[in-house]
């Protein structure tokens, strides 16, 4: 079995109120959820306005499709639609 984390801080400069971050943050795990089938949760930053740490998780019995579904999300997040990525982190078990 491999597990595989991929964890990102994201700085969202259009967001002006912590409910304005939440809808932009649910939408961005209702899509990376749906379009990857992997668990995502925000883990960090709860209460700042303009930052989210997120940490994405994936379990398969190929490494090799743990790494690709990964760096496909990674890539997605890289893109940036309306927010900058910051941070990231690979993690493997």
């Amino acid at each position: 079995m491999n597990i595989g984390l991929l964890y990102v801080e994201l700085f969202l400069p259009g967001c002006n109120s912590l409910k304005e971050k939440r809808m932009i943050v649910k939408s961005l795990k209702d899509r990376v959820k749906n379009k990857f089938n992997v668990s995502i949760a925000e883990v960090e930053y709860h209460d700042k306005w303009q930052r989210a740490g997120l940490a994405v998780v994936t379990v398969s019995e190929s490494r090799k499709y743990t790494d690709e579904t990964l760096n496909k999300v990674f890539r997605f997040f890289d893109e940036g639609f309306g927010f900058e990525l910051t941070k990231h982190e690979f993690e493997y078990r």
